[in-house]
């Protein structure tokens, strides 16, 4: 596995998510989509299965007033079903009733095969950040 953290470090594979992942911050679904496959998945938080960048785009306008992807590091490993690019870092932003967030972790783990991406799968702690606020903590 090979890590990287600057555009010039990271693979052929790697860069395709990250330009993925900053048209998705725009954001800008239509730009987004550029970078998957026609029968690409998106597995996002909760479970919820999309097949185009606008599914997540839309769900994230619903929990998120905005919201940006500080990107740490890509990790790049060689799987079953072609290159495995993790893209492991924090959400920062703001909800909708004008509270900043920031350093709500993040992993999104995504196969590249022929130069686009054609499966996604995203985690984040922002379910745990709701129920702090909520003041349900454990």
């Amino acid at each position: 596995m090979t890590t990287a953290t600057t555009h010039a470090e990271l693979s052929a594979e790697a860069a395709i998510v990250r330009d993925y992942l900053d048209a998705s911050m725009k954001p800008d679904p239509e730009l987004a989509a550029t970078y998957v496959a026609d029968n690409v998945v998106i597995t996002f938080t909760g479970g919820r299965v999309f097949d185009h960048p606008s599914g997540p785009t839309g769900f994230n306008a619903m929990r998120y007033k905005w919201v940006k992807k500080k990107m740490d590091r890509f990790d790049v490993a060689e799987g079953a079903n072609g290159t495995v690019v993790y893209s492991v870092g924090t959400l920062y932003g703001e909800w909708h009733d004008g509270t900043l967030f920031e350093g709500n972790r993040y992993i999104d783990r995504f196969e590249v095969k022929d130069g686009k991406i054609v499966k996604m799968d995203v985690w984040n702690d922002s379910a745990e950040r709701i129920l702090t606020r909520m003041g349900i903590e454990a």
